[in-house]
């Protein structure tokens, strides 16, 4: 398989892990089929959507409609098998850490295609990981998993460095092969923290 054909297979994956996540959210909060679409689709999509808005590129949400059928068939199998769903916790767990690197991976490397400086890449990198969970957490008046869980952030944040700091390597080593580095470096930093419940500081009370 090419890797562009690659990418995109795991960017429509790590699409339906994210509204999945959205979705189970919404259900959880009792929201009706409509409501747990919505918000779904908005998990999936928002983080790419607001990567593209920063960078002055057309929404790919726009351009491409299987981003958006594969987030709404997701999120409206949620709402159907939800109760079977909630009992693979540890799988969604996975799943939803390769959709945080991929996205992570991908926004970062876009931005640098798009001239901007690494520290600039890097924040849009993480922004097009956790910026869907943003959203999905305000939406359903939680704090945001991103200000509070085991290096969610963190973990994005290492693999967008390694993307943004080895681009001028690229043509050496592949962009390919420093994007698989930089997509397992967040893959098992997320696990590793999830496994090991590693957290940020937090001020003693």
């Amino acid at each position: 398989m090419e890797p562009y054909s690659l990418t995109l297979a795991a960017e429509l994956v790590g699409t339906a892990v994210f509204a999945a996540s959205g979705a189970s959210a919404a259900v959880a909060k009792r929201l009706d089929m409509f409501g747990v679409v919505v918000i779904g689709a908005i998990t999936a999509l928002g983080g790419g959507a607001m990567r593209d808005v920063l960078i002055d590129a057309p929404p790919l949400v726009l351009a491409d409609w299987r981003y958006a059928a594969v987030a709404v068939l997701a999120a409206v199998a949620v709402f159907f098998f939800h109760p079977a769903l909630s009992r693979l916790r540890i799988a969604m767990l996975v799943l939803d850490a390769a959709g945080l690197a991929l996205f992570t991976v991908v926004g970062t490397a876009k931005g640098i295609d798009y001239g901007l400086a690494v520290y600039a890449a890097c924040i849009v990198g993480v922004l097009s990981g956790v910026g869907g969970g943003i959203l999905r957490d305000v939406l359903t008046r939680e704090i945001p998993v991103v200000l509070r869980a085991d290096f969610y952030a963190l973990a994005a944040a290492v693999g967008s460095v390694i993307v943004a700091a080895g681009a001028r390597w690229e043509s050496q080593i592949g962009a390919f092969t420093l994007s698989a580095i930089a997509t397992a470096a967040i893959f098992v930093v997320r696990l590793v923290a999830i496994k090991y419940r590693w957290q940020a500081p937090k001020p003693n009370l």
